[in-house]
């Protein structure tokens, strides 16, 4: 790789207590123009409202096909992924400019976490997307992605949208179709999932939300970045897939690219 190309690995992870206590890491790698940074990031979202870490640090994630373990150090968070649903990878986005490869290793996870001096178990979920194709130069307006974990049944999903468009759900690890995908409901092939009770985790601009805690990131990446505007949420989930219902979190959000 030449000092010209751009290469960013970025971790998802997240637990969600019975109760709804959630804790969502990001652990990012950018390589670009010679210059080489990692930035890790922690929401926690509880009864008491919404907290916000960051930390320019490389993260340890060790991963294997049943179990992922992450360690942040400096954000004091450590924590245990196991695997309750089949793996799905694909390409997202491909063109003469890049690529974006979506890893979800793990569509539903049993999750042990430790956060400071307290121990944390839930459902959880886990993902890694590849990116070679600089963020500004996608040919996209809008995102929405979610995930739902519950009783015997998982759901992410996809839904790109601009002069680029791909959007997809993956049912219990298996590739199906998205119908719909707004704020309260996502419609995919033989799933149905209403969302109720939702809780705002996080909104606003990535120039006020993300990017005044990385300087670093904010002095290398264009200021256009700034503008896009993120809104995620923590949402109850009723799932129902054939004759089956289940109940479970959900986290959910919509990103527009203003730029």
């Amino acid at each position: 790789m030449n000092d010209s190309t751009f290469m960013l690995t970025k971790w998802y992870l997240d637990c969600v207590t019975t109760d709804g206590e959630a804790v969502i890491l990001y652990s990012a790698l950018l390589a670009w123009r010679g210059v080489h940074l990692a930035c890790n990031s922690l929401l926690h979202a509880c009864s008491t409202g919404v907290e916000s870490h960051f930390s320019m640090a490389r993260a340890q994630i060790g991963a294997d096909p049943d179990k992922i373990e992450v360690k942040m150090p400096r954000l004091k968070v450590e924590g245990a992924w196991a695997r309750l649903a089949p793996p799905f990878r694909t390409r997202v986005y491909e063109g003469d400019d890049g690529f974006v490869d979506w890893n979800c290793l793990q569509p539903g996870s049993n999750v042990r976490l430790r956060l400071g001096e307290r121990e944390l178990t839930g459902h959880g979920y886990a993902e890694c997307l590849t990116v070679t194709v600089p963020p500004w130069r996608l040919k996209l307006k809008q995102l929405r992605w979610g995930r739902f974990v519950g009783e015997g049944h998982t759901l992410a999903w996809i839904d790109w949208r601009g002069s680029y468009n791909s959007a997809f759900a993956v049912l219990n690890g298996e590739r199906c179709a998205l119908t719909e995908a707004k704020e309260r409901a996502v419609q995919a092939e033989r799933a149905l999932l209403d969302l109720h009770d939702s809780l705002p985790i996080r909104t606003g601009k990535l120039g006020a939300t993300v990017l005044p805690f990385a300087p670093q990131l904010r002095r290398l990446l264009p200021r256009s970045l700034a503008s896009i505007d993120e809104r995620k949420w923590l949402s109850r989930g009723t799932l129902t897939c054939g004759d089956q219902i289940s109940h479970g979190w959900v986290i959910h959000e919509v990103v527009h690219w203003d730029m």
